[in-house]
């Protein structure tokens, strides 16, 4: 499957726009114990979680918004753990389960904010490009796809070529790529917006910013 593709820009971003709506916020509220929110403006609300969370010890307020956000996922214990962990480390990046990342990203901003500062500063990426591929115009680019036409530009030094030898090969399944790229986006026939974290990818990681080259996708033996 042959590709070109331009990367026109990569920046360090420390916050994702959207990820967190209005009626996230006043949910916190209410978790916060603090359910007056009334007919605020999305805008006071914000200054509102804002204090309720700053009047809360960090490892409580750490706890109410990973429980917020990813009660499904962890149990009880690995909550007040991971709590106890998020002012002293980024684990947005430090977490042994990257499916993870991208909400403990966004907890660990919300925190940040509120905290004046106190806890880690997380940062993601942003790499917008244009990627078009050669005979087959009716391609959907999922996010396994970008990410392997992308990974094509970055040094061999950087973390995802190193650690995903064989599923950018297309020698084994790519199921990763779906918790690496947080967020694609496409704008136009054929430009995209890739956010992730800035330990997979930074503007440092990029050999080439404008090149071609083939994807092969992983086949089952048994299919």
């Amino acid at each position: 499957m042959k590709f070109t593709i331009k990367v026109n820009e990569v920046t360090s971003i420390n916050e994702i726009p959207g990820y967190w709506t209005n009626d996230d916020y006043i949910k916190i509220l209410e978790e916060c114990e603090f359910s007056d929110s009334g007919n605020s403006s999305p805008a006071e609300i914000r200054e509102l979680l804002d204090m309720a969370i700053s009047d809360l010890e960090p490892h409580e307020a750490s706890e109410i918004l990973l429980r917020y956000k990813l009660r499904e996922e962890l149990n009880d214990g690995q909550i007040q753990n991971l709590s106890h962990e998020m002012a002293d480390d980024d684990e947005a990046d430090g977490n042994s389960d990257i499916a993870l990342h991208y909400a403990l990203f966004n907890i660990n901003q919300l925190l940040r904010r509120a905290f004046n500062g106190t806890f880690p500063n997380a940062k993601a990426t942003k790499v917008e490009f244009e990627l078009a591929f050669k005979k087959d115009l009716s391609i959907a680019v999922t996010k396994e796809l970008a990410l392997k036409a992308v990974c094509s530009g970055l040094t061999d030094n950087s973390p995802i070529p190193r650690l995903f030898e064989d599923q950018l090969n297309g020698k084994a399944p790519f199921s990763d790529a779906e918790k690496i790229v947080w967020e694609l986006h496409r704008s136009g026939s054929n430009n995209y917006t890739m956010i992730t974290s800035d330990y997979w990818i930074n503007k440092d990681d990029f050999m080439d910013r404008d090149f071609s080259g083939s994807i092969e996708l992983y086949e089952d033996p048994e299919d």
